[in-house]
């Protein structure tokens, strides 16, 4: 009997998202095709008649995961307008940081799976994320392109660097604490690209 229309796309799909949960909570060299076909609740043949190979799952894992990442910036910016930034810092910083790994935000959890993986990968990395520092930086507030560019580079520099910092600790306290430094951090630099003076830090 012949799948039914649009049953493949599903399936697709739920490979996709299920390698994605996979690849973030054991790296790219720490789950095989069995274990992402588990993860996605299908055979590890109806993997195979979706995708040729591990790292062929892994390319349309990373460009979904960074589109999501894009597309979530361009929701707070349309929803929150000028206090965007703040909403996307905490929620970054909360949500983002405390969630399961597998959950976790596709470029700070596979960038260095990405570092180790092949020219195209890479590519494919470089082309979405490329698209998320544009997203980014057009809804800064910084006197000039290259200002805003720069301040979006940085941005999310610390975020990702700051939660997987954080991710790496046991002690709650000290993830916190790493959180809060890497707020005042984003501030501050938001502070010296407008020129303006620092404001009033929260507790």
């Amino acid at each position: 009997m012949p799948p039914r229309v649009g049953q493949k796309e599903e399936t697709r799909q739920r490979i996709v998202e299920g390698a994605g949960r996979g690849f973030r909570a054991h790296g790219y060299g720490g789950i095989g095709v069995d274990g992402l076909a588990r993860e996605a609740a299908v055979t590890s043949g109806a993997f195979y008649a979706n995708f040729k190979s591990k790292a062929a799952a892994f390319r349309e894992v990373v460009a979904t995961g960074l589109d999501e990442l894009r597309d979530g910036i361009l929701m707070m910016r349309g929803r929150f307008g000028t206090h965007w930034r703040e909403k996307f810092v905490d929620f970054y910083l909360g949500e983002r940081r405390t969630c399961d790994l597998a959950e976790s935000c596709a470029l700070q959890s596979l960038t260095n799976e990405v570092a180790r993986a092949d020219p195209d990968i890479r590519a494919i990395y470089e082309e979405k994320l490329r698209a998320i520092i544009d997203s980014t930086a057009d809804g800064l507030a910084g006197d000039t392109v290259r200002s805003r560019r720069d301040e979006s580079i940085a941005l999310l520099a610390l975020l990702i660097g700051g939660v997987s910092l954080a991710r790496g600790v046991n002690d709650e306290a000290l993830g916190n604490e790493i959180a809060k430094a890497v707020r005042e951090a984003a501030q501050q630099l938001e502070d010296k690209n407008q020129g303006a003076k620092a404001k009033p830090r929260r507790a």
